[in-house]
């Protein structure tokens, strides 16, 4: 069934969670160390002349209070690709990309967006440049998918721009990039884990940025609808060139999809590169502490790894019967 078209009229202006989750420049905002205006800049703040990415982490340490979680971190994030961070629990790759993304402050080191210090730069230019999906969202009893994906266009309103069709056009080619707009009029509780985690990528679609943080977007979706989500963010990669960072658990499906491969144990990066480098027995068992085979997927080529399984001792005497 053909979609009706865009309308210029906003679908949702009033605010939705008192967290603010669901507005990317209020999300993105922290305050600035030492008193020093967001918007202020000195000459530490200007572009660098040449980057080798868009985003750039070096030597940062972040934590919580006195608790550093992540130490002397470096990170140059592929333009384009599906960069996946993968580490044991507690390892620091959510709060590293809360840093990415300005939700926590550097205690060290420096992070840039365009070569520009991220801490400098004004935050509705931030959230132009840079979306985050954070672990569990939740929307409001109610809501509309529409509604939830029209929030992504925060960042472009003003009080001389109010919605319009531009707005309206992007959310709907966002529903349609991520396959949900279908449900553009049904209330975003009335679907499924794998649909609703959808709605929330078109969402940041609607963003139009260049950069996609998405923290564990498969957590607790079946095996087929995480496949699913991930050949989606692969397309997203691929044919609009935007740079994707993903934080995962399910290790197979980190090895199947990603470009760039970042290991990280104890807040440290152990391990980076293509899929084939980084994804060794050596270091699964360094990580994650995983005694496994690495075989090679026959179809594509790509890495899987096999947990090693002692036998039990009346399996192996039963096999040795026969």
């Amino acid at each position: 069934m053909a979609s009706a078209a865009p309308s210029s009229r906003a679908p949702h202006t009033r605010p939705i969670l008192s967290v603010n989750l669901l507005n990317p420049t209020n999300l993105l905002r922290h305050e600035s160390k030492q008193g020093q205006s967001m918007t202020g800049y000195n000459n530490s703040d200007a572009p660098e002349e040449s980057a080798a990415s868009r985003l750039r982490v070096a030597g940062v340490a972040v934590g919580y209070g006195d608790a550093p979680v992540v130490r002397d971190v470096s990170l140059d994030v592929p333009d384009g690709a599906l960069t996946v961070l993968v580490g044991p629990n507690g390892s620091g790759k959510s709060t590293l990309m809360k840093a990415m993304a300005r939700v926590l402050p550097v205690s060290a080191g420096e992070i840039r967006l365009d070569g520009r210090l991220l801490r400098s730069t004004p935050t509705r230019e931030v959230a132009r440049q840079l979306a985050l999906l954070p672990q569990g969202p939740i929307a409001p009893e109610g809501l509309r998918v529409r509604e939830l994906v029209a929030q992504g266009r925060y960042p472009h309103q003003s009080l001389l721009r109010q919605w319009s069709r531009e707005d309206a056009e992007a959310v709907d080619a966002a529903m349609r990039a991520a396959d949900v707009i279908q449900f553009a009029d049904r209330p975003v509780s009335d679907l499924s884990g794998g649909q609703r985690q959808r709605c929330w990528i078109a969402m940041v679609l609607a963003q139009e940025t260049g950069i996609l943080l998405l923290d564990e977007p498969t957590t607790f979706l079946d095996l087929k609808v995480q496949v699913d989500l991930m050949r989606l963010l692969r397309r997203i990669a691929k044919e609009d060139g935007r740079s994707l960072v993903v934080v995962l658990h399910e290790l197979n499906v980190a090895a199947a999809f990603a470009d760039h491969l970042v290991m990280m144990k104890e807040g440290c990066i152990l391990a980076e590169g293509h899929v084939e480098r980084v994804f060794t027995a050596a270091n699964l068992r360094e990580v994650f502490g995983l005694e496994a085979n690495v075989l090679r997927d026959p179809a594509s080529g790509r890495p899987v790894c096999v947990p090693v399984v002692t036998p039990n001792a009346d399996v192996m005497s039963r096999i040795a019967a026969q």
